[in-house]
């Protein structure tokens, strides 16, 4: 039995269709190619896959269409939408129809593969590292419960899917300075906040929430030349 995650690509261009199926065949993954909706619906009778790779526009029923009717089909399928570089309103309704992350043509193969495995993590829910609780400056990680507590006032406080992403990688990776690129693959994420993507936006807001004095930051410090470092509590 084939236990490799099954991904596929709906492109109604054929050799563009082609190019990404031959691509993650290489990187290990079981591909499909299909055209559009008549072939994928038939395809997802059949068995659910764990990620699709879904264009915008395709001619007939689109993308969004499709998107809504995968949503409905399982919440277990991942789904990242393709959509035109420049066209912010097709991400943003992409990702309102129930889409996990968006990727923007012409995009290069290993942006592409870094969002395939970012969302599998997310649809097969891998456990979190070790201990469910992890200091960060002044506050506490709940991995579990991907809340940060030890506020002013005794409270918790929610994290949007882009400040967990990033947090949890830090906890995985204490004392190790970390690549900002390599960050912002690890991290790729569905949350309509950061369209940006800056590592270093992301980490100013984490710092103004578990740092002490964010101007001169302990927990999350910077590391020249290369990007950041988690330095956990001696205490």
């Amino acid at each position: 039995m084939d236990d490799r995650p099954h991904i596929v690509v709906v492109e109604d261009e054929a050799a563009q269709r082609h190019l990404l199926v031959d691509y993650l065949a290489k990187q290990n993954f079981r591909v499909s190619g299909v055209d559009g909706g008549a072939a994928l619906r038939h395809l997802i009778e059949r068995e659910l896959p764990q990620l699709v790779l879904l264009d915008v526009g395709l001619p007939g029923e689109d993308g969004f269409t499709l998107a809504r009717w995968l949503r409905e089909k399982s919440g277990r399928i991942g789904i990242i939408m393709v959509t035109v570089a420049a066209d912010t309103v097709d991400r943003v309704v992409g990702l309102e129809t129930g889409a996990d992350d968006y990727i923007p043509k012409p995009f290069e193969p290993r942006e592409l593969l870094a969002r395939v495995k970012s969302v599998l993590r997310r649809v097969r829910g891998e456990a979190p590292p070790s201990g469910p609780r992890v200091r960060m400056g002044r506050r506490v990680l709940d991995l579990e419960r991907r809340v940060l507590c030890g506020s002013a006032d005794g409270g918790e406080e929610s994290l949007a899917a882009s400040e967990f992403d990033l947090l949890k990688v830090f906890a995985e990776n204490p004392n190790r300075p970390l690549n900002r690129d390599w960050l912002l693959e690890v991290t790729a994420h569905r949350e309509m906040e950061a369209f940006d993507r800056s590592i270093d936006l992301r980490v100013a807001r984490l710092r103004r929430k578990i740092e002490t004095d964010p101007a001169h930051p302990t927990a999350i410090r910077t590391v020249r030349g290369v990007g950041y470092m988690f330095v956990p509590p001696k205490d």
